[in-house]
């Protein structure tokens, strides 16, 4: 049987990490057909890939590796995050390392059936430090990929490594984090509730610290941003992670253009894409608001409410994806009870109001020419796909690296403003009005758009090729796969 060369893929189990693998492996496999690509996940989210209809090149691969997250106390087909509340996570997330010994076998295997030789290259999410010491044990390079952005990854790695709130004084709610500019600070709001309890000796913080410590002896970091838009991001990352460190700035994964009525995983959207186009299309370029919190985050009932009277009140047509609010399963049909009286009748009555059950095709509106605004959790998937289509964002992160990214938006690229943090603190209907007449009407929110546009316009340069001429993003795909080639052959070589 005749060689070839394998660059093996293992995203963690949640879907805000396996679609940016997936979208990185079919960019590799389609830049380096010679290669074979094997994206590794657990039987149920490999199936739900397979099931898909996500067209994926033919030297992508798909392989489930054994898992039993019933040992870990998870109900029976909970393979994914996305399933799950979040006390559950934890053992999600503990759960992973118990694929260490079947990663090795498939590996094993793979290099037997491959002559001998290994793999090319191992690119492990972050989250699974662990393959760092696999891929030693076979002397092959390894790459840790963070789906999140260059700030939020540094932020998040710097505050799980120190706990820096711990240190700080009785009574204070805000802290410098280790390893950024004495002028940047966060407070204590900006961070999960998991973290603000986390002291060392706490599942979360065991569990991160050793993935984050495995992942910082990894070969490089390939993360899903683009080196013009987080130029500071991508510096503190560099200088945090060590000198010995190569990073990769390979996104955004994500389609440039986009017409579907499924999103990158395959769902299908709770609405026909044709028909949100076509109430899209009846409202003035730059008036609407998309308003979605991401597949696994929600708000509390009270803020629920406020945010439906804030945007009945701004005058602005939206389209606003629902889901039951914090203390409800996120699965189960959305009720009427959790809006104002007759709040999606007047909507709908008047034309003002579009409200999607379950998924929206969030590409499609966030391309279209009336979408003025997108009020996000602030996920970096939902920061990026924003950037990606030069539309401003109103923040409202819940959890994870979202707060740092809502704070970048605002702070950094200034493409954005921050409206609430969490599902804790009360929001009021008049500070969402008052942040959506920002974004669409005013002075500021012009200049929002126009900085908005400029790394729209960065984006698309980071992904083009034509030529000889390759934007910045590509390069950084072909210098990962000639750093893993580089060493194959010198260990060819030896």
């Amino acid at each position: 049987m005749a060689r070839q060369q394998h660059i093996v893929m293992f995203p963690f189990m949640a879907q805000g990490h396996i679609i940016p693998f997936l979208a990185l492996a079919k960019l590799i496999a389609q830049r380096h057909p010679a290669l074979t690509v094997t994206l590794l996940n657990t039987p149920l989210n490999i199936q739900s890939l397979q099931s898909s209809n996500v067209l994926h090149p033919s030297n992508v691969h798909l392989k489930s590796l054994p898992y039993r997250g019933t040992d870990f106390g998870l109900p029976p087909g909970a393979e994914n995050t996305d399933s799950l509340p979040l006390p559950s996570i934890i053992r999600i997330f503990d759960s992973s390392e118990s694929l260490q010994p079947h990663l090795v076998r498939f590996l094993s295997e793979l290099t037997r059936e491959n002559n001998g030789q290994p793999p090319l290259l191992i690119i492990a999410d972050v989250f699974l430090g662990w393959t760092v010491d696999v891929a030693r044990s076979l002397g092959v390079p390894h790459a840790s990929f963070t789906t999140c952005g260059a700030f939020g990854t540094a932020a998040y790695m710097s505050l799980w490594l120190h706990l820096p709130h711990v240190a700080a004084p009785p009574g204070s709610r805000e802290f410098n984090v280790p390893g950024f500019p004495e002028a940047f600070k966060l407070q204590t709001d900006q961070m999960s509730s998991y973290m603000r309890a986390a002291d060392g000796s706490d599942p979360w913080s065991r569990f991160f610290r050793r993935q984050i410590t495995r992942s910082l002896r990894s070969d490089a970091i390939v993360c899903n941003t683009v080196e013009e838009v987080e130029t500071e991001g991508l510096r503190l990352l560099r200088r945090n992670a060590g000198g010995g460190l190569r990073v990769f700035p390979v996104g955004p994964l994500l389609p440039l253009e986009s017409n579907s009525s499924h999103d990158r995983s395959g769902r299908k959207s709770g609405v026909e894409v044709g028909c949100i186009v076509k109430w899209l299309d009846s409202h003035e370029s730059g008036s609407v608001v998309f308003v979605s919190f991401g597949s696994q985050n929600t708000v509390s009932a009270s803020q629920m409410m406020s945010l439906a009277a804030g945007l009945e009140a701004s005058g602005h047509p939206f389209v606003w994806v629902v889901r039951p609010p914090l203390g409800f399963d996120l699965s189960s049909e959305f009720r009427p009870e959790w809006l104002p009286q007759g709040f999606e009748e007047r909507m709908r009555a008047s034309g003002k109001g579009v409200l999607i059950r379950r998924w929206a095709p969030q590409l499609e509106i966030l391309s279209h020419g009336s979408t003025g605004a997108f009020l996000s959790h602030c996920g970096w998937n939902s920061v990026l796909e924003s950037l990606s289509r030069g539309v401003c964002i109103i923040g409202w992160p819940l959890a994870s690296e979202q707060f740092y990214n809502s704070k970048m938006v605002e702070e950094e690229l200034r493409v954005g403003t921050e409206l609430a943090r969490g599902t804790v603190e009360e929001v009021r209907s008049e500070a969402v009005e008052a942040a959506v007449r920002l974004v669409i009407e005013g002075d500021e929110g012009r200049e929002m758009k126009e900085r908005a546009s400029k790394y729209r316009r960065m984006i698309r340069e980071a992904m083009r090729e034509e030529g000889e001429v390759k934007g910045s993003s590509i390069r950084s795909v072909d210098e990962l796969i000639e750093m893993a080639m580089s060493s194959s052959r010198s260990t060819s070589v030896q």
